[in-house]
């Protein structure tokens, strides 16, 4: 089992990592005492579990009244109660409303927004994760000083560490968007606070719960696939080789891989290929499952929409979840004994369905697993080695046969660890605050600048866009649309590696130079070498702006007098960029009596 060190801090501190899924959350929490090597645990008991044996997740369900005002959460909003209350009271029932937030930039061409749940009057999706998260917190207020008496929550929560997950897919604006939920859920306060949220991928999260519960095993070290449904298989490689690893976290709304190459003395791990995100989840099962039924029944006197909605959710819970054989009849029992209609396979409320229809509405997500999976064993600089499943998905037994004959054809192993793989994301954002094993990502687009371009009578590309060009400020033609990569797609980076792009600041007026903006665009296209913006239109996105304050920098810009008489001024200073942590990071420098001075830039997502 991986060593995790005693905590070297000088007082007491509690992280505490929020899973907030498409289907359902979880909570995972460590309380580091100096000396003492941490433990991660899990929020076991939640309201609406009173009675019965706790369990570490609830549905992301949430109940609004017609005020708007959240009635229930979680395991409350199943029960027989709260039920009859929504449907007498006219509250709104909200799932699979994180699907709101995705990027727009993951493709979704099977479904739309018109397909999801439509969200309360008056709320935003941004507005319901905060008001999620505040039930969470709640939970974990109630939950952890009882389990750990006498632990004083007072003295701990001014200086909680929140991690907070989210998928491969999601990028700034949605980044941006988790930042402004945790204030309105009251996790923090100010920039200050902020400072105590921590944003991280699902696939890394998955990533370090295998690393303490499977890689880092003394098992794994001469055994490196040791599969919970197959007998062990030995494979020897060396401790000092890379070994590569994708681990496939199969969620409700979305598929993310991660690939990684490993060395296990010591451990660690640096990311040998983009993060993968493929709205693909069990959640599409379900949606598919609900188009059949419609289609199927759609002559049948259960064709109506409530019934089709019942047969829906008992699929979702049980029809789905047992499916194991496509030569095997499925069933859904949505009524009583004397619901008939034999010629649509209906007898005593019970409708069969052929194992190979239900196979079927599988498919789509499988092939989305594998398409993503040869993707990254393709792209990555690492052989890979080993493959492990994770999430809520990957409870489906189904989905494990199929991936077992894909990866087997490539004479590859998949592992679905026995412990607790739906708390995967939630203790693995633990395990990431602590043990942070990841040293290196890997850049999923390319990342550059437009800039204007000197005229090259010599360069074809220039001369078809001659009619564009235009006299800049040292009076040569310059040419519009141009693009400068500061970051290649696939390039591997250190925590903190830095990329610097120099711009010139040039005005006629000096007061006109108070502040920067640098757009960072992302290039989403095929081209090994991206060059014009004018051409693949989509390819080219805005990613961010940069924005610092350059007002202090005026007097140091340099006069320049141009032939009829005119100045203006300019100046040379770096846009700094940090690419390789969890969330992109700026600074801008520039020289004083030839030494760096630096100060600090804010990167602003639009909507």
């Amino acid at each position: 089992m991986y060593s995790r060190q005693p905590y070297q801090g000088t007082t007491r501190k509690l992280i505490l990592a929020f899973d907030v899924g498409t289907t359902f959350s979880g909570i995972s929490y460590c309380i580091l005492d100096p000396g003492d090597i941490p433990e991660i645990r899990g929020v076991s008991k939640f309201p609406g579990q009173e009675g019965v044996a706790g369990d570490n997740k609830i549905p992301s369900i949430i109940y609004y009244d017609r005020e708007g005002k959240v009635r229930a959460v979680g395991a409350e909003t199943q029960k027989p109660d709260t039920i009859e209350e929504a449907r007498r009271e006219q509250w709104v029932r909200l799932e699979w409303w994180k699907l709101h937030l995705r990027s727009k930039h993951l493709e979704d061409s099977h479904f739309s927004d018109a397909d999801l749940p439509p969200l309360p009057d008056g709320k935003s999706a941004v507005e319901v994760l905060g008001d999620f998260m505040r039930y969470l917190f709640k939970c974990a207020r109630a939950y952890i000083p009882e389990a750990h008496a006498p632990i004083v929550w007072d003295s701990l929560e001014r200086g909680i560490e929140f991690i907070l997950t989210h998928p491969n897919g999601w990028e700034g604006p949605q980044q941006q968007q988790i930042r402004k939920a945790a204030e309105l859920a009251g996790l923090v306060v100010g920039e200050e606070g902020q400072q105590r949220i921590h944003l991280l991928t699902e696939g890394e999260a998955s990533l370090h719960f295998c690393v303490t519960n499977v890689l880092a095993s003394d098992a794994f070290s001469t055994t490196p696939i040791v599969c919970a449904d197959e007998p062990e298989e030995t494979q020897e490689v060396p401790d000092d080789q890379d070994r590569g690893v994708i681990v496939i976290d199969a969620g409700g709304g979305t598929i993310d891989l991660s690939a990684y190459s490993m060395q296990l003395s010591p451990t660690s791990f640096l990311e040998i290929a983009p993060a993968e995100c493929r709205l693909q989840g069990s959640v599409f099962i379900t949606f598919r499952a609900h188009a059949f039924l419609r289609a199927t029944l759609a002559n049948s006197k259960y064709g109506d929409e409530e019934t089709l909605q019942r047969m829906a959710d008992i699929f979702d819970k049980t029809t789905k979840l047992h499916f194991r054989k496509a030569d095997e009849p499925q069933y859904i029992q949505f009524g009583g004994v004397r619901d008939r209609d034999l010629e649509y396979n209906i007898r005593s409320g019970q409708l069969k369905l052929s194992g190979e229809d239900v196979a079927k509405l599988f498919e789509p997500s499988v092939e989305e697993i594998f398409a993503a999976f040869e993707q990254q064993r393709k792209a990555a600089s690492t052989p890979i080695t080993s493959v492990f499943l994770v999430g809520g998905f990957a409870a489906s037994d189904w989905l494990y046969t199929c991936l077992v004959e894909r990866m087997s054809s490539l004479g590859l192993t998949i592992c679905r660890p026995k412990q607790h793989v739906n708390k995967a994301v939630a203790d693995g954002a633990v395990s990431f605050y602590i043990d942070r094993l990841v040293s290196g990502r890997v850049a999923r687009f390319t990342y550059g600048t437009g800039c204007n371009v000197t005229y090259n009578q010599f360069d074809p590309e220039h001369v078809s866009r001659k009619d564009m060009a235009f006299d800049g400020f040292s009076g040569g033609l310059e040419i519009p649309y141009g693009f400068e990569p500061v970051l290649n797609k696939g390039t591997q980076v250190s925590e903190q590696q830095e990329f610097r792009k120099s711009f010139i600041l040039e005005e006629i007026d000096r007061s006109r130079c108070s502040s920067l903006h640098v757009d960072i665009i992302a290039y989403r296209g095929k081209l090994v070498n991206p060059r014009w913006m004018d051409t693949e239109e989509g390819s080219y996105t805005h990613m961010c702006t940069i924005r610092a304050d350059t007002s202090k920098l005026a007097p140091l810009m340099q006069s320049h007098q141009l032939p009829g008489g005119a100045v203006y001024y300019s100046m040379w200073i770096e846009v700094i960029i940090l690419f390789g942590l969890t969330e992109l990071r700026a600074q801008i420098s520039w020289k004083e009596n030839n030494v760096e001075v630096r100060s600090a830039a804010a990167i602003v997502y639009g909507d």
